[in-house]
């Protein structure tokens, strides 16, 4: 297992961001409802790639996958240490693809609407996962199962749940609560939650 929990110290002096708790908790919170994502969905990969790519689940856990220690904070005040996800790295799914060269943004698309946005620099870090597993187990329907994105180095809204498309961008293009307000670069060391 992969232990990024000190990834912290590349942007701060604390493990826990300034302006969070700590709860052992795993709290749910989300835009609407818990969807109903049927149970042949695909990963849909597509827009400045090589390779346009539709994986069902077991086809992508074909990929090299790995194990990850990760912290995760959320944009309303909590963290929860020590999360264990299983998933593909984020630059093993974009080598599969063929991220084009002029490629700079990402939009992860979620079965009930959602999506959200990242510069690929930010995307293409190891501890960015394409998670399927929370603890040990295939990921519950109300924490974004059966396939959500984690982003232990931002705020969790950066990690759409639901996972339904990765799309690589020539230009940025603003998420759900990009549009609404929150900020685009999502540091939880620096507390960017609102622009």
């Amino acid at each position: 297992m992969r232990d990024v929990t000190g990834l912290y110290e590349e942007f701060g002096d604390e493990r826990l961001p300034p302006g969070q708790r700590e709860t052992s908790h795993f709290p749910v919170l989300s835009k609407g409802e818990t969807p109903s994502v049927p149970a042949d969905s695909t990963l849909d990969v597509w827009g400045a790639v090589d390779d346009e790519l539709s994986l069902s689940l077991d086809e992508l856990k074909q990929l090299e996958s790995e194990r990850q220690r990760q912290d995760f904070h959320c944009v309303t005040g909590w963290s929860r240490f020590d999360c264990v996800f299983d998933g593909v790295p984020f630059p093993t799914l974009a080598e599969r693809a063929g991220v084009h060269d002029d490629a700079v943004h990402v939009l992860f698309h979620a079965h009930d609407g959602y999506a959200t946005d990242l510069p690929l620099s930010d995307c293409l870090r190891e501890e960015v996962l394409v998670a399927w597993e929370l603890d040990g187990e295939s990921l519950p329907g109300d924490h974004g199962g059966p396939l959500r994105v984690v982003t232990p180095h931002k705020y969790a809204y950066k990690g759409a749940k639901w996972l339904s498309g990765v799309e690589f961008l020539i230009d940025a293009e603003r998420g759900y609560w990009e549009k609404r307000g929150y900020s685009t670069t999502a540091n939880p060391w620096n507390e960017e939650r609102y622009v």
